[in-house]
């Protein structure tokens, strides 16, 4: 938790620099707690328990830029860290695109209405800690006699800052996460293993899924049981809830302004032009409550919006930061999305599965790579046919290939189930001739 302490702290570390030949500074504090606990079978296998406290100041010193970083926040010592921090700025080349962003843009709120911090967080003892991980083994340990190893873990965290900049930026945010998680892996006929796993995660300790999560991850790994790789060919390529944010990410990580400016995107000069099927819309919702990626202010204090992304197929905005700007001579926009998610279709992924005659639906990938300058990727991917809107067989060590902008503009449906425990909520999606390779 950030006290009034800390912000005195923080005020008092600004001021410091400025007297000291800093033209412009920025300090956060931030404050966390977390616990971490791994049950392997039945037995406590890992405990972990943190706290930290860390101070983080940017100097902008005769157009030169540093960043520095302690966790002893005593003013007496900070003296000392704040002056070293200064004259060791003065050594490095200029950069005089560094800048803080114009105050017109910073968030101006109270901070206050997003619902991110669990209020009951402090008052959870351990021991209803280690039960709910416990007990997401006990549910599914010694059930099937295939069962080689269960793991079960359990973390949670609190997490708050304070940011103030010497321009007119002050604000906090606090935030905290409940997860669980549990892993199953199988003997099977073969000398591979049959191995999966399910999870919740929630904001809030009431609302964490305390169980089936066992069940469910042990369901996973049955349905793997002789998995085997099929013709090579082109499929039709269904992408659950769960694995939907991996071929989405390598478009959103074009999108950025390093990238841009680096000239290291292949969504450079696609602005305003078509990058996708025209079914996709994505649209960045920063101010859903109680919901994972929600923010009122970005890194650089800059207040986020809801703002859309792609418009049916149509690429409307890069994530630009200060700097990326500046660099770029053009406007910026704010360094990253908040939550994303997409205007839904009106299938279920049950829908879309049934829907498919020769396909594969994949869950899970297994490396592989896209590059970011042509998009052009090959990734491992493991599943399971589909054959007239039925799952048959199941199918790993097959890769897919092509090229990013080629594989989304072949986007067929857009599904109507997103998982909301993400700050990217994307449903199921469903592609047309989609290159695996196989036998």
């Amino acid at each position: 938790m950030i006290t009034e302490q800390h912000k005195d702290t923080a005020q008092w570390a600004m001021r410091f620099a400025l007297q000291n030949g800093c033209q412009a500074a920025r300090v956060s504090i931030i404050t966390a707690n977390n616990n971490s606990f791994e049950y392997r079978n039945t037995q406590l296998d890992k405990l972990h328990q943190s706290s930290e406290n860390k101070l983080y100041i940017e100097f902008f010193v005769d157009g030169k830029y540093g960043t520095f970083s302690t966790n002893r926040i005593e003013k007496a010592g900070l003296e000392t860290f704040i002056k070293e921090g200064i004259v060791s700025t003065g050594y490095l080349a200029p950069d005089t695109l560094r800048q803080l962003p114009n105050p017109d843009r910073y968030y101006k709120g109270d901070s206050q209405g997003l619902d991110l911090y669990d209020n009951s967080f402090e008052n959870i003892s351990t021991d209803k800690k280690l039960d709910i991980a416990r007990q997401a083994v006990e549910e599914i340990y010694e059930s099937d006699k295939r069962i080689i190893s269960i793991t079960s873990s359990y973390d949670d965290g609190v997490g708050a800052e304070y940011m103030i900049a010497s321009n007119g930026f002050e604000a906090e945010s606090i935030d905290s996460a409940f997860n669980l998680t549990v892993e199953v892996a199988l003997k099977t006929d073969s000398d591979a293993r049959a191995e999966s796993y399910w999870f919740d995660s929630s904001i809030y300790w009431d609302n964490l899924k305390k169980t089936g999560i066992g069940k469910t991850a042990l369901e996973r790994s049955l349905r793997k049981i002789g998995q085997r790789k099929i013709k090579s060919g082109r499929y039709d390529m269904l992408l659950d809830n769960t694995t939907a944010s991996r071929l989405f990410s390598p478009i959103m990580g074009a999108m950025y302004g390093t990238a841009l400016q680096q000239k290291n995107s292949f969504l450079l000069d696609k602005l305003g032009q078509q990058i996708t099927s025209g079914t996709l819309t994505i649209i960045d919702t920063p101010h859903l409550a109680r919901s994972f990626g929600a923010r009122w202010f970005d890194g650089e204090g800059i207040a986020t919006k809801e703002r859309i992304i792609i418009d049916k197929g149509i690429l409307q905005t890069y994530f630009i930061d200060t700097y990326n700007s500046l660099k770029m001579n053009i406007e910026p926009t704010i360094a990253s999305p908040s939550i994303i998610q997409t205007t839904p279709g009106s299938q279920s992924f049950d829908g879309l599965l049934q829907s498919v005659q020769k396909g594969i639906w994949i869950t899970g990938f297994n490396g592989g790579n896209s590059n970011p300058t042509t998009g052009d990727f090959s990734f491992g991917i493991e599943g399971f046919l589909i054959e007239g809107g039925i799952v048959t067989t199941p199918v790993s060590e097959m890769n897919i290939t092509g090229n990013i902008l080629v594989l989304w503009k072949n986007l067929a449906e857009v599904g109507n189930d997103p998982r909301e425990s993400s700050p990217w909520r994307l449903p199921s999606l469903l592609f047309s001739d989609v290159n695996f390779s196989g036998l």
